[in-house]
C-alpha cells in the first residue's frame, strides 16, 4: 500500500484507530514520508511521517505511468528524475515552489515548512465509510 518515488519520499495509506466519545473509528488516510537530500532541506522543517513497518513499499512503476502517457518508460524515468532535481534545486535556493499531484495533492513550502496537503478528494476516495474523521486526520 506504499509508492516510493525515489530522491522525493514514500506515499503509502496507513490505518488509523481514533478513540471517539461514543465509538472508535478505524479509517485508512495518505501520508507522505519525505526522503530528500538533507542538503536542500537546511532550515526548512518538515513533518516527520512514519510509516509502519508492515506496509508493502513498492517502486515507482515507470511501465504502467508510461501506458497512461504513451510514451516510453525509459523517458518517464528521465523525466521523473530530472523534475525531482529541480525540485530539489529549487528548494536549496530558497524558490520554494508548489509540486503537484494530480489527484493526490500538493507538496509545498510557506515559511520555512515543507509540506504535503492531501485533496479531499483523494482522501474521501481512500475513506468511503468515515470521511469526516479521515479529513479532519489529515
Amino acid at each position: 500500500q506504499g509508492v516510493l518515488v525515489p530522491g522525493l519520499g514514500t506515499f503509502a495509506v496507513v490505518h488509523e484507530q481514533i478513540n471517539g466519545t461514543e465509538e472508535v473509528y478505524v479509517v485508512r488516510r495518505p501520508v507522505f514520508q519525505l526522503d530528500m537530500d538533507m542538503s536542500c532541506l537546511q532550515e526548512l522543517v518538515f513533518p516527520a511521517v512514519m510509516i509502519p513497518g508492515d506496509i508493502e513499499i513498492m517502486p515507482l512503476d515507470y511501465w504502467w505511468l508510461s501506458q497512461t502517457n504513451s510514451l516510453p518508460p525509459d523517458m518517464v524515468r528521465g523525466c521523473v528524475e530530472e523534475t525531482i532535481l529541480l525540485y530539489s534545486f529549487q528548494l536549496r535556493t530558497r524558490q520554494c515552489p508548489a509540486f503537484t499531484f494530480e489527484n493526490i495533492g500538493i507538496l509545498s513550502c510557506q515559511d520555512n515548512v515543507l509540506c504535503m496537503q492531501f485533496h479531499c478528494s483523494c482522501i474521501a476516495g481512500l475513506e468511503s465509510r468515515n470521511i469526516w474523521v479521515a479529513l479532519l486526520l489529515t
